[in-house]
């Protein structure tokens, strides 16, 4: 049995006043210092351009790829480098197939990247676009693996609803996929970082995350597995980087037919963008070195403690089991107005309302003082 201890607040390694309960890393997440200063760095190496050489555009996004690499468990052969996890998404529509008649799964008030490429490919392949409603008591495995049939083609999933927190058993759900035949696509937004994932265990076809939420780092950056039987692929564009011999920059007029190998045909045009990957290297090295198992149990005491004051303040949230650690939804009967998070802002405590569930997702930046003012906020609002 593996003993995980907590890991001390850890708030001095961000900037945050001590006056602010930012409760909201599900919504993006603070920079840490140490990517903060790895980002003024970049600039002023842009900012004198005559210091940048060949090695720029390669060493910090194979970095990446490597440390995204030992956060999932596989081989940075197998990343590609991706601006937006709506491009991953598309990269997985574009290369699975699909054929008239056949389903594509997706939840219930899904996040909007994860279904509209999904919308397209049914409407383009006579394909059926099937949504798994959300169940009464939040079990969206068992939902999921009593609609996964002969017909499925694509079952495309996040590690957790991105409303409310609540989880699903990608285990079980993948072994169902390969039994079916059917292919697995997971948006890990919500959950890469803050809670361990396998490639090996879960076996997805491709997994889709971005870099700005719980992997700390900055918008406009993510990451995509893509299994090795799925690599012979066909990108979203082509691109000087991804093919072979290119860092021999004086003579990319050779055009090559071959790519680089493995997903790196997959990258984003400019995947090597010198002010954005210094920055998600050194968040990936901080989150790596916390470890995202001991990062799970420390949120999971800090949702523990929102979820017992919750029940005792008359709020519905799902069971224990259902819940990931680092995210918890709050919900009441009737909802809760828009302007709830304005007004919570102006006692400076931060999360989001989202669907029916106010959404709150700490980090390890956060204490039980923040948790304090979350409720009394709540609380003076007559929520």
């Amino acid at each position: 049995m593996t003993v995980v201890s907590p890991i001390p607040c850890q708030r001095d390694l961000f900037d945050i006043p001590e006056d602010v309960a930012y409760l909201n890393c599900a919504f993006t997440a603070p920079l840490l210092k140490s990517a903060a200063e790895a980002g003024h760095e970049a600039v002023a190496t842009k900012a004198n351009p005559w210091s940048i050489t060949v090695d720029h555009f390669f060493l910090g996004l194979e970095e990446c790829r490597k440390l995204f690499g030992r956060l999932i468990e596989t081989h940075p052969d197998n990343v590609a480098l991706i601006p937006a996890v709506s491009y991953g998404i598309s990269l997985a529509a574009k290369n699975l197939p699909v054929s008239r008649g056949e389903e594509i799964l997706v939840l219930a008030d899904q996040f909007p990247s994860n279904v509209y490429p999904w919308m397209r490919v049914a409407g383009e392949k006579n394909a059926v676009l099937v949504t798994v409603s959300r169940p009464p008591d939040s079990n969206w495995s068992e939902a999921v693996l009593d609609r996964i049939g002969e017909r499925t083609a694509v079952a495309a999933l996040p590690t957790c609803h991105w409303t409310d927190g609540t989880t699903l058993d990608l285990v079980q759900i993948g072994q169902r996929c390969r039994e079916a035949g059917a292919a697995l696509v997971v948006d890990g937004t919500q959950s890469l970082g803050a809670v361990p994932f396998s490639v090996p265990e879960v076996q997805p076809d491709f997994l889709v995350t971005t870099s700005h939420k719980w992997l700390l780092g900055p918008y406009s950056y993510g990451y995509c597995y893509v299994a090795p039987e799925r690599q012979n692929g066909v990108p979203l564009e082509e691109n000087w980087l991804n093919r072979e011999g290119s860092r021999d920059i004086a003579r990319l007029v050779d055009y090559r037919e071959r790519y680089q190998p493995g997903a790196r045909r997959f990258d984003v045009g400019e995947a090597s963008n010198f002010i954005l990957t210094p920055i998600a290297a050194a968040a990936l090295r901080q989150v790596l070195d916390w470890k995202p198992l001991s990062i799970a149990s420390t949120l999971d005491e800090l949702t523990g403690g929102i979820a017992q004051w919750a029940e005792e303040s008359g709020f519905k949230i799902a069971a224990r089991r259902f819940r990931s650690p680092h995210i918890i939804g709050l919900q009441k009967t009737g909802g809760f107005p828009k302007e709830l998070p304005s007004k919570l802002a102006q006692q400076k405590v931060f999360v989001s309302v989202r669907g029916d569930s106010i959404r709150v997702s700490p980090h390890l930046y956060n204490n039980l003082n923040d948790l304090q003012r979350l409720f009394s906020a709540l609380t003076f609002e007559r929520i």
